[in-house]
């Protein structure tokens, strides 16, 4: 059933929280009107370049720590642990405590360490056929369908498609395009993907919209607008390029 429209006060605003539109109702944009939003994201934040760096197990540890805390105190936690352990190997059979330890200051450690070794234990005993000798190496993905990569990346504990995507964007290339708060925000509000649809089918709809190479580049410049612009509660709907592309423009008077 279709939700209503819940207003709350914002900050002298009266926000209108967007009503949920049932698939069979929803209308996908047209590629034009990405472009347009493409390009005055792109005259905004200019074009994100990123080598791919060919580490996706490293990737994929990072993402877990970057959950529920800022870049800094992830970065900070990663080097921790890769200083107090140097190989996956070790993180593996390390005392939980200690790798919690480890990482602490990336917040909520119990959870991300315990997830952390979970997931590599499972690399460990469900590797990929040929890569026996080596569960730690995920070179394949660099090659592979993507749904096969993603597909792998799914099956481990706790990961979902944000965090595939990040690996196989950030590590490879590959074009996954990673759909976290800001992005399904701001895409939302947007037209360009469906209100009340799922993390699945947000994921599924960036990659069927996305323009040949663009994953990336949307990506970050949606993320960029999301953080500056496009606030949950506080919108700055007087400082955005895309104020007057916007159907959600009226929700925020």
């Amino acid at each position: 059933m279709e939700r209503s429209a819940q207003r709350v006060s914002v900050s002298g605003r009266v926000a209108t929280k967007q009503k949920t539109i049932p698939r069979a109702k929803w209308k996908r944009p047209d590629r034009a009107r990405v472009e347009r939003i493409r390009q005055r994201l792109a005259d905004a934040y200019g074009l994100p370049h990123l080598t791919p760096h060919r580490l996706p197990l490293d990737e994929l540890i990072l993402t877990v720590l970057s959950q529920s805390t800022n870049d800094r105190n992830r970065d900070v936690a990663y080097l921790r642990l890769r200083e107090r352990m140097p190989d996956w190997e070790t993180v593996r059979d390390a005392p939980n405590s200690e790798v919690e330890e480890a990482i602490r200051p990336g917040g909520i450690s119990k959870v991300k360490s315990k997830r952390i070794q979970e997931i590599l234990v499972a690399l460990t005993d469900n590797p990929r056929e040929g890569h026996e000798a080596d569960p730690f190496d995920l070179s394949w993905m660099e090659d592979a369908p993507l749904d096969e990569a993603r597909d792998f990346l799914c099956a481990l504990p706790g990961v979902a498609r944000k965090t595939t995507a990040c690996v196989l964007l950030f590590s490879y290339g590959i074009q996954d395009v990673p759909v976290d708060t800001h992005v399904g925000r701001v895409a939302t509000r947007l037209g360009l993907l469906r209100p009340g649809a799922n993390p699945e089918e947000m994921h599924d709809e960036m990659c069927e919209l996305m323009p040949e190479g663009a994953a990336l580049e949307f990506h970050v410049n949606l993320l960029r607008h999301g953080r500056r612009i496009c606030d949950a509660q506080r919108p700055k709907c007087d400082e955005c390029v895309l104020n007057r592309m916007c159907p959600a423009r009226k929700d925020f008077k």
